[in-house]
């Protein structure tokens, strides 16, 4: 199979040379999933990463009333994994379900650990991916916890359109943390803007 989406990826983050790239991702297999499918089940431990090269994906929990929870939504291309799961070995909290027909590579984390230990590139990469992560993992937090739903609606419009064709809104309603009619009528409301 054709790495190019894969190796791109590292290309765009950060400045490696093509052969260190080649040499990072040459443990990757690739594999498919249908839409609906689960890649992670919660309160299992993750035994490998994941990249996202197409498809759209999500992360969920269960509340105390039994209901999905959507934490967060993938768009490819991206890494996705429980990366406390994987590194530490614990059980996830949450399930990670396609939500599309997606298309992956994934890698053992002894592979990991070996291209920490051997590719100093690497690690740098993996530094600025934690760092990108955290970064996207706060401003969720600052989004929900400061903005009126209605605007973190149209922030997700705007960030992220094609979300729309390809996720269900219930769904979207669920990561935006409102229900499925507050979302009908924001879109409503906005759509006449």
């Amino acid at each position: 199979m054709d790495k190019t989406i894969l190796n791109h990826y590292f290309h765009s983050l950060f400045p490696i040379e093509k052969g260190t790239v080649e040499k990072i991702t040459l443990a990757f297999h690739y594999f498919e999933l249908p839409k609906n499918a689960c890649l992670l089940e919660a309160n299992t431990i993750s035994t490998e990463t994941y990249f996202l090269e197409k498809g759209y994906m999500r992360s969920f929990i269960l509340n105390e009333e039994n209901e999905e929870v959507t934490t967060q939504i993938y768009v490819a291309p991206c890494f996705v994994n429980d990366f406390l799961s994987f590194f530490k070995q614990h059980p996830t909290k949450e399930t990670f379900q396609t939500l599309t027909n997606c298309k992956y590579w994934k890698t053992g984390l002894t592979n990991v650990q070996s291209n920490f230990h051997t590719i100093p590139e690497f690690r740098e990469f993996s530094r600025l991916l934690l760092v990108i992560n955290y970064d996207k993992l706060n401003d969720r937090v600052i989004e929900m916890a400061s903005q009126k739903a209605e605007t973190r609606y149209l922030n997700l419009l705007k960030q992220k359109p094609d979300i729309f064709q390809n996720v269900s809104l219930k769904i979207i309603a669920s990561y935006l943390g409102i229900t499925d009619s507050t979302l009908s009528r924001i879109r409503k409301e906005t759509s006449k803007m």
